[in-house]
C-alpha cells in the first residue's frame, strides 16, 4: 500500500512539472522540488532527533549508500527527467518512466544480491510489454526525450537499491538529506548559470516537492526495505497511469484504448509479483543496526527497559539464527542462493 501510495503522488508531478517548466529551468525546477521534499521532511527529522535518535548515518556503509541515493536519485535522475520532460509529452514520458522497473531489478540482480523468483520475471515481463504498448501509443516525442528518460530511470534505479539497503537512519531521515543535498545543489547551478525571476512558481514547485519526492519517496523507501527494492519499484511502476490520468485531464492530452490494455496487463503483473514469495533454510549473522520493526516479525525478540507495542525504531542487536519460513528480499534477507 505504500508503494502504491507513492506511485500516485510520485505519477502527478510529471503534467505538473511539464507546467512548471514553462516558467523555470530544469535544474532551478528539480532543485525546488527536491528541497520541497527536505522542507516536508523536516518536522519529523526534528521530532527524532528531540527523541534522542540520530538522522545521519554513523558508519561509513551507510554513508556512502546514502551519498549514492543522494547523487543518482536526487542530483542526476531528476534532472534527465525534466530535460526530457522539456521536449516530449508528459503523458509519453510518463509512460517511459516503466523503464526505471527494469533498470532496478537488472542492478538488484547484478550487483544487490536480490533474488528474482519465476513469479516476478513473469510480473517483470508484464511490466515490460504495458511500456512497449505505452510507448508505441504514445509515438516518438523525440530520442533525445526518451534517452533522458532512459538515463533518468538506471539513475533511479541505483537509487532504489541503494535505499532499499541503508540502516541506522528513518525513511524520513533519508528523504531528509536528499532532498537538502540534492536540491541545493540543483537550485545552486540552475541560479548561477541561467537567468531566473522569483515568483509563485517557485512556491509551487516546492508545494509539489513536498508530496511527489518527500511524501512519495518516504513510502517508496518503507517498502522497499519491507519487500525488497525490485517489488517494491513494480508497484511504483503504477506511476505513469497516475500520470497519464492527470495529463488527460490538465493538460487535455488523449487517453487511447492502448493506454487501457497497458493499465490492465500492469495490474494483473502487480498481481503475480505477490506469489513470489519464497522459503528455506537460511542464517543470519550478528549484527547491530537500527530500522523501524516490529516484535512480532520473528527476527526482533530483544527486549527493552519499558513495554513497547506496535512499530518503532532504535539500536538494536540480532543474535544469530538459523531457520525457515516465507520471506522477501527485505534488510534481514540479502543472502546468497
Amino acid at each position: 500500500m505504500q508503494a502504491l501510495a507513492a506511485a500516485a503522488l510520485f505519477g502527478i508531478a510529471t503534467p505538473f512539472s511539464k507546467t512548471l517548466l514553462s516558467d523555470l529551468q530544469a535544474n532551478q525546477l528539480a532543485g525546488l522540488l527536491y528541497l520541497g521534499a527536505g522542507v516536508c521532511m523536516l518536522p519529523w527529522v526534528v521530532r527524532r532527533r528531540r527523541g534522542g535518535s540520530v538522522s545521519f548515518p554513523r558508519d561509513g556503509r551507510n554513508r556512502l549508500l546514502l551519498l549514492g541515493a543522494v547523487f543518482f536519485g536526487g542530483v542526476a535522475g531528476p534532472l534527465l527527467l525534466l530535460l526530457g520532460l522539456k521536449v516530449a509529452l508528459a503523458a509519453s514520458v510518463s509512460m517511459w518512466l516503466n523503464l526505471e522497473s527494469v533498470a532496478t531489478a537488472v542492478l538488484a540482480l547484478v550487483f544487490f544480491r536480490e533474488n528474482l523468483g519465476r513469479w516476478t520475471w513473469i510480473a517483470n515481463a508484464g511490466v515490460v510489454v504495458s511500456g512497449m504498448l505505452l510507448s508505441y501509443d504514445a509515438g516518438w516525442s523525440g530520442w533525445f526525450g526518451l534517452l533522458c528518460v532512459a538515463g533518468a530511470s538506471v539513475a533511479w534505479g541505483l537509487d532504489n537499491n541503494f535505499t532499499a539497503l541503508i540502516d541506522g537512519i528513518s525513511p524520513e531521515d533519508s528523504t531528509f538529506w536528499k532532498g537538502v543535498i540534492a536540491g541545493s545543489f540543483n537550485l545552486a547551478i540552475g541560479l548561477a548559470f541561467f537567468p531566473w525571476e522569483f515568483g509563485w512558481d517557485w512556491f509551487w514547485a516546492v508545494s509539489l516537492g513536498m508530496a511527489s519526492y518527500g511524501l512519495s519517496v518516504s513510502f517508496f523507501i518503507r517498502s522497499a526495505q519491507g519487500i525488497g527494492a525490485t517489488r517494491a519499484q513494480m508497484i511504483f511502476a503504477a506511476s505513469p497511469f497516475f500520470g497519464v490520468l492527470l495529463s488527460v485531464w490538465w493538460l487535455s492530452e488523449a487517453l487511447t484504448m492502448l493506454q487501457a490494455a497497458a493499465a490492465v496487463i500492469l495490474t494483473g503483473s502487480i498481481i503475480l509479483l505477490f506469489r513470489d514469495r519464497h522459503a528455506h533454510i537460511h542464517e543470519h549473522i550478528q549484527v547491530t543496526h537500527e530500522h523501524e520493526h516490529r516484535h512480532d516479525d520473528g527476527h526482533h525478540s530483544h527486549t527493552h527497559p519499558l513495554p513497547t507495542r506496535g512499530t518503532h525504531s532504535h539500536v538494536h542487536t540480532h543474535e544469530p539464527m538459523v531457520h525457515r519460513h516465507p520471506h522477501w528480499p527485505d534488510l534481514h534477507h540479502r543472502h546468497s542462493h
